[in-house]
């Protein structure tokens, strides 16, 4: 079970070092910019209040936290929490004009950080690249204050057959443009296969109740393609 989990991480890893200067490029074209909609709408959604604290897990090259900075008027206190180390570099740069924005080099399954602290957790597009998911569940209800509100924006299962068969046709192209675009195809067939096998909105419902949150509710954004997840800690 250790090594599988070592393995995972070196796979994953290595998955974002290649892509990291790239990523949002490839986040842009392979949804066609969508991706920034859905985005807004988890924002949206979490609708977080003045001077509130984030913890943004797998937080890439800083998307959630903008958002999230912009949404409390720049009230906000954000933590990124990013386990590779060139997307952390990436997000430091994308993210240079926010100075009090924290960042971490750590798994989202062992945070450096105290026993309810934040208002808000965020994992976006990251779920599926963790290790163990019910320990980073765990962990995520550890870091929340009581009263605070984890949020997870996900890929999930479409609701919709002809979306879905041709979904998973345009799927087939997207190793072939992240060949063109980064330079390989493997970070990509990687990220259609985590899609495949991930669990579908009910099962994660399920997921996050055996990990102790509550009230949990989930909205599809593009017909399922993705899916935001919210549940509480009390």
């Amino acid at each position: 079970m250790k090594s599988t989990i070592q393995d995972k991480n070196k796979l994953v890893n290595s998955v974002f070092s290649n892509v990291h200067k790239k990523y949002d490029l490839m986040n842009d074209i392979m949804s066609l910019g969508i991706h920034r909609l859905w985005k807004e709408k988890f924002i949206n959604w979490m609708n977080p209040q003045p001077n509130t604290k984030l913890i943004d897990v797998a937080s890439g090259t800083g998307d959630i936290a903008k958002l999230f900075f912009k949404k409390t008027n720049e009230t906000g206190k954000i933590t990124c929490v990013e386990p590779n180390k060139k997307m952390l570099e990436q997000g430091k740069i994308k993210l240079k004009r926010y100075s009090t924005i924290h960042w971490i080099n750590s798994q989202a399954e062992k945070i450096p950080v105290k026993n309810n602290t934040f208002d808000y957790y965020s994992i976006s597009y990251g779920l599926r690249n963790v290790s163990n998911i019910n320990i980073a569940l765990k962990e995520a209800l550890r870091v929340l204050k009581p009263g605070g509100r984890f949020m997870c924006l996900e890929f999930s299962k479409i609701d919709n057959e002809l979306i879905n068969f041709l979904y998973k046709q345009y799927s087939k192209s997207i190793p072939i443009i992240g060949k063109f675009v980064v330079g390989s195809e493997k970070p990509y067939e990687y990220l259609v296969d985590s899609i495949k096998k991930f669990y579908n909105q009910e099962q994660l419902v399920e997921l996050m109740k055996c990990n102790g949150f509550t009230n949990i509710e989930y909205r599809n954004v593009s017909c399922g393609v993705s899916a935001i997840h919210s549940g509480w800690k009390i």
